[in-house]
Formats: C-alpha cells, structure tokens, sequence
C-alpha cells in the first residue's frame, strides 16, 4: 500500500509540518495557527505516541492508562487493556502511513505484540479485559470479571484482521505475521460465549466464576462488532439467528427517537431519549465502514451521524448552562470525570467535555468536528494539550484540566481522523474476506463493498 505523504520537522516550540515532495512550509491561517490539515497530523502524531513511545515494555501493547498529574497510579504503570490495544494496533499503521515510523519500524512492533499475545492469558480464546505487562496473566477488572471479556477480545482481534490484511502479499517477514494472526483469529472460540447454545453471545465467562456476570449482548450499544466477528468466523462462527434474536432481541432493537430533526431508528440501551455516549458510534466503526451500510434494522451511516448530530446540538443547547459548552466545544462520551469515571451523555451530563468524543465523529460530523478541534488546541492550549495530544476529557464549568490519558478514548482519535482523511482502516478491514462473508450471513448490505 502506498504511504501517504507527509513529514514534519520539530521547529523551536512548536512542530511544523512540511511537504515531503517540495519540502515548502505548510499553510498557516491567518491568526498564525497551523492549517487544518496540518493540525489533524499533529494531532494524530501525538496521539500515535501514546501508544508508540507510551506503550508497555514487555509486550508493546497499550496501558491502560497514563497520568502526567500527581495522580498516578503506581500498579497501573503495566496493566495492558486489551481492547485499547486493538484500537492501538490500527493507531500504528495509520503512523506507518502518515510517515511517523518506517513500515519496518511497525513491522517488529507487530511481532512483538503477536509473540507476547500468543503466550498471554486465553479463556476459549478470549483474551482478558485487563492484563499484566510482565506476564501476560489475567488482572481482575472486577472480582468475577477475572477470565475471557468478548467485547474486548473483538476490539483487539478487528485491530489484528486490520495489520493482517495490510502485510498481506507482502516479505517472508510480513507473510509470517499474518499467519500468526491468522491462527490468533481462528482460536476464538466465539460460539462457546453462547453459553451452551443459547441465541445471544455473552459478555463474559471465567474458570472460577464461569457465567456469574450473566451480561448478555443486546443491542444497541459499543458491542455490534463483536457479533459480525463471531459470524466471520471459519472455526467458532455462530448462526445468523444469534444476532437476531441475541443483539436485535428478536426486532426490539427498533424504535425511533427524533431529537433536533435528527432521527435515530435503534433503542441504545439506558438513553432512550438522545441516544448513548457517541463511543457507540466509534469502537465498531474503527474498523466496520459504516458508509452506507445497512441492515434490517437501520443504516449505520444515518444513524451515527444523527447520533452524533444529536450530541452535538445537546452541547450546543447546553440545558444546564455548563460553561464552556458551545459550538466549538462539545462532546460527551464515556471517559474520566469529576469524579472517577462516567459514561458521559446527555442523560448523564455533569458538565464534562472529552475530546475523543468530538475528534473521533469526524467522519460524520467533520465540520462541527474540526471547529472543536480548533478550539481545543488554540484556545485551550497547554491546559489540555500534553505530551499524548489532548487530555482525556476537561471541565471549563469546574477549571478540571486533569493531565491523564486512557487508551480506548486515545486510539479512536487517530483511526477515525484517518478514515476520514483516507479511509485507511475502513479499507483495510473490510478486505477481509471472512468479514464480508461474515456480513452477508448476518443479513447486512453495502452499496460501496457489493456484499
């Protein structure tokens, strides 16, 4: 795959952006800020970092977290987060693309993180929520929660089947990683998370407490592209009745809301009025294109863009007179908060902006998107812009500017920014083969994929 063109060079404080081919200085506007287009890399690059330069030792995979506050958690500096890593591994292809590293470079990356995860802690395939650095053993993400989690095991395996699928047909060295991922995604053991045959997949299953947490997978919510892979699958697929009396519970999945003009055809589970934090509109579709996908129950492109939209216009029309909120700044989302962490929206709006929120809807929204951007990196400045890109999230109402970062909020940043500029991951995952399959079973059809 040809890179995409771009390199920057660090000038004083700031970094400027340069043309690889004629090496003349990038654009500025006129109140001497970088382009837009030269911001949108910045702040992928930064981004990137967090889970390049950021990454844990032992296995290259993402941590969970990282402070730059004086509230670091000191046995949190190793903990690696499963599907945060997933959205770091389509994070690194996106820096080979954009220049940031060599494609070798990534390359080792990969094999590092393939090696560590063939050796790590499996659960009928299902790789942990949470696991430690060191060893790749299981650490509790709750008491019961101490075995496989399904729905990060389908975030970390859709960022696998995206590196795979980019060094297919490449060097012996590429074509030995992607036969090492193949045999990672094959021992999935998707149809054993049935628990014993039953139409719905479930969330978790652990050796001490087997199916204790009892959270089955019904839309809608972060979780449909976990269905699509235990579809896919050529060793553990499930039924297409699964995903219909499972996820879409039989049609229940319908219902309209119209909030702002802007309909959405899905219930989201516990937000029946603006719909659920927009991460629902992003982890599934770091990797899914939703461009003009549709299935028996909506058009995902229509309906993440309304969901968004309504998100947005909520911000804009800031019922409780938070301050800050406005046109240039909005976005809620799951992330930290005043107090620990909230899954923000606006049925649980405390007045708590995240970035990721507004930065990973800009292939809907990319107007609305880039004005927050612009905002939050000319008007805020250093109070939210750290080593990592943008903090996790921020309170003008409450002058919280906590200096801390979170993998799962970081990586959608730099995919989605990417298949907005290029379509890269959307690209390259959906030239799966197994995923259109996976997709034709399920009943979905795509104008642009022919499925």
């Amino acid at each position: 795959m040809k890179t995409i063109q771009l390199s920057f060079v660090l000038f004083f404080i700031q970094l400027m952006f340069w043309n690889c081919g004629n090496h003349q200085p990038a654009v500025k506007t006129q109140n001497n800020s970088l382009s837009d287009d030269s911001l949108l890399t910045l702040i992928q690059y930064h981004t990137f970092q967090y889970f390049w330069e950021g990454a844990e030792l032992t296995s290259g995979l993402a941590r969970e977290r990282i402070h730059r506050d004086n509230d670091y958690p000191q046995n949190d500096q190793t903990v690696i987060t499963s599907g945060g890593s997933g959205f770091g591994l389509m994070a690194i292809l996106v820096g080979i693309e954009r220049g940031f590293i060599t494609r070798q470079q990534g390359l080792e990356r990969f094999e590092k993180i393939v090696d560590y995860l063939e050796q790590a802690d499996r659960f009928h395939g299902a790789w942990p929520h949470w696991m430690y650095g060191e060893t790749g053993k299981v650490k509790p993400f709750g008491k019961k929660d101490n075995g496989g989690d399904l729905v990060e095991t389908a975030f970390l395996v859709q960022g696998l089947l995206a590196v795979r699928q980019y060094f297919a047909g490449g060097s012996e060295q590429e074509r030995l990683l992607t036969e090492k991922i193949n045999k990672l995604w094959l021992s999935v053991e998707w149809d054993w998370y049935r628990k014993g045959g039953e139409n719905v997949l479930y969330w978790h299953w652990s050796p001490e407490y087997e199916w204790e947490m009892n959270f089955p997978l019904e839309g809608y919510n972060e979780c449909l592209i976990t269905y699509v892979l235990a579809a896919a699958s050529p060793t553990h697929g499930i039924p297409a009745e699964v995903y219909h009396e499972g996820w879409a519970r039989n049609g229940q999945i319908k219902g309209e809301t119209m909030q702002y003009g802007y309909k959405l055809n899905l219930k989201h589970n516990g937000a029946p009025d603006y719909g659920g934090p927009l991460f629902w509109s992003h982890y599934s579709f770091l990797g899914l294109d939703p461009r003009y996908l549709s299935d028996a129950y909506t058009n995902y492109w229509e309906h993440n863009k309304n969901h968004v939209m309504i998100n947005y216009n909520y911000c804009v029309e800031n019922p409780k007179q938070f301050k800050g909120y406005s046109e240039n700044s909005w976005g809620l989302t799951a992330s930290y908060s005043i107090n620990g962490y909230a899954a923000h929206q606006p049925s649980e709006d405390l007045g708590v902006i995240s970035p990721t929120a507004a930065l990973a809807s800009f292939p809907y929204t990319p107007e609305q998107s880039m004005r927050a951007a612009r905002y939050f990196y000319d008007s805020l400045g250093s109070k939210l812009w750290g080593t990592y890109g943008f903090y996790d999230a921020f309170s003008e109402q409450y002058q919280w500017f906590p200096q801390r970062y979170l993998a799962i909020d970081q990586g959608p940043i730099v995919v989605m920014i990417e298949n907005y500029r290029s379509g890269l991951i959307w690209d390259l995952f959906m030239s799966a083969p197994e995923i259109q399959e996976g997709l034709k079973k399920l009943g979905f059809v795509s104008q642009s994929q022919q499925l």
